[in-house]
This record gives structure tokens, sequence and C-alpha cells, in this order.
């Protein structure tokens, strides 16, 4: 995806994810999400953090004492609770936007409103589709930048191939299945690994009997 296209996603992905979260009742804007400890509400709050300024992010890295995932957990935790219609209203002053927080490409907001709708969706049985091309460019950037998710050390010995477009990364034991399903889980979450296939999708089935802990970092 080229840089324009890129951000056109970003904008019809943060309104499409503003008319769900319009849609939620209030005890699924309290249902725990995917990201370990977070409720679907406390995911929409760090979605709301994404144009967050460098003083912001400072003085987060310090109540953190530098660890990069305590800082996203604690920004959206400590957040006053806003009134539901808000968040939404904020996701869509951002559609059009081309501001990042510090340190961060285009690519890091696109793997965030991705990843982060299905941490909603997928807990309160919503179907949320997942444009192929951008979850190809997002788990490519998952996949090649290592921190914070360390995919490649994690799935290490696999090999991860896309059934509905031309991507694979890794080697060893396959895990095949949609790109959507892959990008979750070179994410850290394990939701969506009844959809994937292969010697290497039975091992990490065998292996995760619990549910995904990923952290309120992006996706």
């Amino acid at each position: 995806m080229d840089l324009d296209a890129v951000w056109r996603t970003v904008d019809v992905e943060r309104s499409s994810l503003a008319d769900l979260l319009d849609d939620l009742s209030p005890a699924e804007w309290v249902t725990p999400s995917l990201c370990d400890a977070w409720r679907v509400a406390d995911v929409a709050t760090h979605l709301t953090q994404a144009h967050m300024g460098l003083g912001g992010v400072l003085v987060g890295a310090v109540r953190a004492r530098g660890s990069f995932d305590r800082m996203i957990r604690d920004a959206a935790l400590r957040a006053a609770p806003l009134p539901r219609a808000e968040y939404a209203r904020r996701l869509r002053a951002m559609v059009g936007s081309r501001r990042t927080a510090p340190f961060v490409t285009p690519l890091e907001p696109l793997t965030d409103v991705l990843v982060h709708g299905q941490d909603i969706a997928l807990p309160l049985g919503r179907t949320r589709p997942v444009p192929v091309p951008a979850a190809v460019a997002a788990a490519q950037r998952v996949w090649d930048t290592g921190f914070p998710f360390r995919a490649r050390r994690r799935l290490s010995g696999l090999r991860l191939t896309a059934t509905d477009t031309d991507w694979t990364v890794g080697s060893g034991a396959p895990v095949e299945g949609p790109v959507a399903a892959l990008l979750l889980l070179v994410t850290g979450r394990d939701a969506a690994l009844d959809q994937l296939d292969g010697e290497g999708a039975h091992r990490l089935a065998a292996r995760r009997g619990g549910r995904a802990e990923p952290t309120g970092r992006p996706g």
C-alpha cells in the first residue's frame, strides 16, 4: 500500500469503528476485550489517544519507568471516563488527519485501528471485516519491526501463509489461513486460531489453552 492508501484505510476504519461504538449497549461497553484486563471502553479510550503529543508520551514513559506496555496501558486507564458518545465523536474528528504519535509511522495507526477493532468486535460476537491489503501491510510491518510484538521470536519455527492473498513469512511448520487471522496471531492474539490450519497451527492450539494476553499496545 502506498502512503495515501494507508491513510485512506485508516480514515475508513476509524469512521466505521465510531459507528460500531455508537451502536454498543451499556453491557457491551464494559465487556472484556481481547486485550488482557481491558474492557471495550478501555480499548476505545486508547484509540482516542492516537494523537498524543510528545509531552504526554514523555510524562507517560517516566510514570511507567520506561515500560512501553505499561505506558500504553496506564494512559488508557488513567483517562477520565467520557460520555459514551464522545469516544465516537473523537474518532470521527481524527478522520482526514495525518497526525501520528511521536516516533511512529502511518503503519502503526493502521495496525492499531485494524487490530483494536477486532479486540472490540470479536468478544461481542460482532463481525468486522478486515481489508486484505491493509491486513498484509500491517502484518508485514509487525513482522519486520520486532518491537513491541516480537513476532519473529514468538513464532520462530513457523511459516505463516495467507490463503486469501500472496503473503508468507517465516519458515518451518505451516500455519495457513486468512491474513486477518494471521494479523491477530502476529500481534499476540489467539482469538482467531480456529481460522488457521496446518501443523504449526495445531501446535499453537495445543500450546495455548487459555486466552491471549496482548496488552493495550497497537494491534
